[in-house]
């Protein structure tokens, strides 16, 4: 195999800790095949979902558990199109491109993640459909790029599901993270008041992102804090679960929502049933992105509508620190793995 056939890439060998990963210099470079592009990668964020899918933590809940190895992780590849299977417009070529991770069969009744069940970003190259590699105009860079598109459309579709609207309360959990980040400037984009909880000392930090009011999540009492700020909230846009579940449950009014695309602190939670039926309370799961959500998160990104926070970037071959510094949980916003030349 020629140099031009390989490239660097770090590989998850199974499931488990960071022994389960290796860095490699000549892995065998991918093709497009028809219908598909071939990026040569400049950048790719780091997510829970890479956290999650490496230890095999989806596979309890039913997602993620056929996974083929050795698999590249990474769902968040930016960079340009170097190559056209047949029936891709050639004009394409040259492209700078987000990638929508979320790769849909036929008649949008399978979906494969990027990172997951097809090899990711954490490469030089990735071959991804067409369809699903979106062509961006902006000055921001390559690094700044990949914070957005797991993360903020994670948090876009969890708006979308339950259709956040102007002068609504929306209460963000996490409100560091990569999701809670995006939570607080997509709600205030769309007009929103946001309730945002995070850790004491990064309360600070997350009130410069525009929530309008910001709590330390550790409070005894910050379930009656939100109650009497707000007089109850429209949605919680929860990534948390764990056990500040319940009495953050009781703060949602009646006919409000709940919407839920993580479980960081734990995925079992108590719910008393009549809080969700007495106060006609909706709940609804966000995992599978309907496509335009994706595309409209590139206009907002192009419109200077929502803003990159990155924590940190890092080189390829530092991912096994990039990803320890990432469940220390001491960042806010993105952390980003650099892979090419930055834009």
């Amino acid at each position: 195999m020629s140099a031009s056939d390989t490239m660097r890439a770090y590989v998850l060998n199974g499931h488990g800790d960071m022994d389960m990963l290796s860095c490699h210099r000549d892995w065998p470079k991918p093709a497009s095949r028809p219908g598909e592009v071939l990026i040569e990668v400049a950048a790719c964020g780091v997510n829970n979902t890479d956290i999650n899918t490496r230890v095999g933590w989806y596979a309890a809940g039913g997602w993620g558990g056929d996974m083929e190895f050795p698999r590249i992780q990474g769902a968040d590849p930016v960079g340009r199109i170097v190559e056209v299977g047949d029936g891709v417009e050639p004009r394409r070529l040259g492209e700078r491109v987000l990638v929508d991770a979320w790769v849909r069969g036929e008649d949008g009744s399978e979906a494969r993640y990027l990172g997951s069940e097809i090899d990711g970003g954490f490469a030089e190259y990735v071959a991804v459909p067409a369809a699903n590699a979106h062509a961006v105009e902006t000055d921001l860079t390559d690094v700044e790029l990949a914070g957005f598109p797991c993360s903020y459309a994670t948090a876009e579709h969890m708006l979308h599901r339950v259709a956040v609207a102007s002068g609504q309360w929306v209460l963000v959990t996490g409100a560091s993270g990569g999701v809670g980040v995006a939570l607080i400037q997509l709600a205030k984009r769309r007009g929103a008041r946001v309730i945002a909880l995070t850790s004491e000392p990064k309360m600070g930090e997350v009130g410069r992102l525009g929530a309008d009011v910001v709590l330390d999540r550790d409070s005894n009492d910050v379930d009656q804090v939100i109650l009497q700020k707000t007089g109850g909230i429209d949605v919680f846009a929860d990534v948390i679960g764990g056990h500040q579940f319940a009495p953050l449950f009781e703060t949602i009014r009646r006919g409000g929502h709940y919407v839920v695309a993580g479980a960081i602190a734990g995925p079992v939670v108590p719910l008393d049933l009549r809080a969700l039926y007495l106060r006609d309370i909706t709940m609804h799961g966000a995992t599978v992105l309907p496509p335009e959500v994706f595309a409209n998160l590139v206009g907002y990104i192009e419109r200077g509508e929502i803003e990159p926070v990155v924590a940190g970037a890092y080189s390829l071959e530092e991912l096994k620190r990039a990803q320890s510094d990432f469940m220390e949980k001491n960042h806010v916003g993105s952390i980003v793995i650099e892979i090419g030349a930055s834009q």
